[in-house]
């Protein structure tokens, strides 16, 4: 297939600019959540067990996460190890392991959600409601791309029926979370500026 230089150009250019925006995001999350003494991996797994249903095993959260579960089994390792988690051998199958969020997990994890959600409203402020889903069709369309791209001859359909079901759930779980939690972590931001680095 034969591709103009101006048509080349603006793809590299677009390529770049989604790669671009996907790194200054996760350091912009980076800093938002330093401040609860959580890196970014670390929240988004907590969040994961937080909200999915029923028991979590290392495997549903390598799973939801679209990560290898080797990588989120040394993920947890280290949380466990900063006392954010622990493992739990199910009383039935001595085998199966879950993960459970300590207290010490969940009393960063309010305030850092509630944080997230200001800095998702802040970076989205500039982008109205109509760009909001336009930019949602297009990112959409690149999913689907990259999804058939991973999984040839797998009912891609099938498969972005049941993730949008599933980030729905979470999606609505989150929103009223962070509704509900919001009074609370406004008290416990006196707390957040005494915070020791």
């Amino acid at each position: 297939m034969t591709v103009s230089l101006e048509t080349g150009n603006l793809a590299l250019r677009l390529w770049f600019m989604i790669h671009r925006t996907h790194e200054m995001l996760k350091v912009c999350e980076d800093r938002v959540f330093r401040e609860y003494k959580l890196t970014t991996e670390q929240y988004v797994v907590l969040v994961t067990i937080k909200y999915l249903v029923g028991p979590v095993r290392p495997s549903d959260v390598a799973r939801w996460l679209g990560r290898s579960p080797n990588s989120i089994s040394m993920m947890v390792d280290r949380m466990v190890k900063a006392g954010l988690l622990r493992r739990v051998r199910d009383r039935k199958d001595r085998r199966e392991v879950r993960l459970v969020i300590t207290s010490k997990g969940e009393t960063a994890l309010k305030p850092a959600t509630l944080a997230g959600w200001e800095f998702i409203q802040k970076i989205l402020s500039q982008v109205s409601y109509d760009d909001r889903h336009t930019l949602m069709r297009l990112l959409d369309t690149l999913q689907y791309e990259a999804a058939t791209y991973l999984n040839p001859g797998a009912d891609i359909e099938e498969i972005r029926r049941n993730e949008a079901k599933s980030h729905d759930d979470l999606m609505e779980r989150l929103v009223q979370y962070t509704s509900l939690s919001a009074p609370e972590a406004k008290r416990q931001g006196g707390k957040r500026g005494r915070t020791t680095r």
